[in-house]
């Protein structure tokens, strides 16, 4: 089965860039304001996804000091994660909802290599059967652990504000009507999702994502 075009390198990300420039007025104008995109590939497999419950639903600089923590701490895989004492991890920062999270990955035993030869259907599917792995989740996951080129991630609160204020919304899209606008961007949804995290920080002068 085909997963798509992959974004490897930069060069990857300018051609998505050109492609949505020449195709959106808008997109144009935002990353006249933005400059070069970043890359934003990550390596796959248990940390990324550990990173990700780690960053739900706190700010980018309380999810960095926590991760931080973690690193120091040597509690980034999945057998330290089984067997780390709640108080370990309560240690490090996590909430209990993100212990129970974070012991749900590390059960689940997912194969990471098999994930990267699956339609991007399936890699939302098969993680979000994981307790505290969401549809968000799993489209980073696969957007920036995988490199999927037409992924995007509608249910971010920063991709949703910053498609507000370029588009000249009167409210901020919802899951799904963003997820209907994207449709515009494909086959480069996830370098559009980049354009609107970069014109966030740019429009709100704050990080959109980690």
């Amino acid at each position: 089965m085909s997963v798509g075009r992959i974004i490897e390198t930069p060069d990857c990300v300018e051609e998505g860039a050109t492609w949505l420039a020449e195709s959106c007025p808008r997109m144009a104008y935002a990353m006249e304001q933005t400059g070069p995109l970043p890359l934003r590939r990550r390596p796959d497999g248990f940390a990324q996804l550990l990173s990700a419950i780690v960053s739900q639903q706190v700010s980018v600089a309380s999810a960095n000091a926590i991760w931080n923590r973690l690193k120091d701490a040597k509690l980034t895989g999945p057998r330290k994660i089984i067997w780390a004492t709640d108080d370990d991890l309560r240690a490090v920062g996590l909430s209990r909802q993100k212990i129970r999270y974070a012991r749900a990955l590390a059960e689940a035993r997912i194969d990471y290599k098999a994930l990267r030869d699956v339609s991007n259907d399936d890699v939302v599917a098969i993680l979000t059967e994981v307790s505290g792995i969401g549809v968000w989740t799993a489209e980073i996951y696969a957007m920036f652990s995988l490199g999927r080129a037409d992924v995007i991630a509608p249910g971010d609160l920063a991709l949703q504000e910053a498609a507000r204020i370029l588009y000249d919304l009167p409210d901020r899209p919802t899951d799904k009507q963003l997820r209907q606008m994207a449709e515009a961007w494909s086959p480069w949804r996830s370098v559009a999702a980049r354009v609107l995290w970069a014109y966030y920080r740019v429009a709100k002068e704050r990080e959109g994502i980690r």
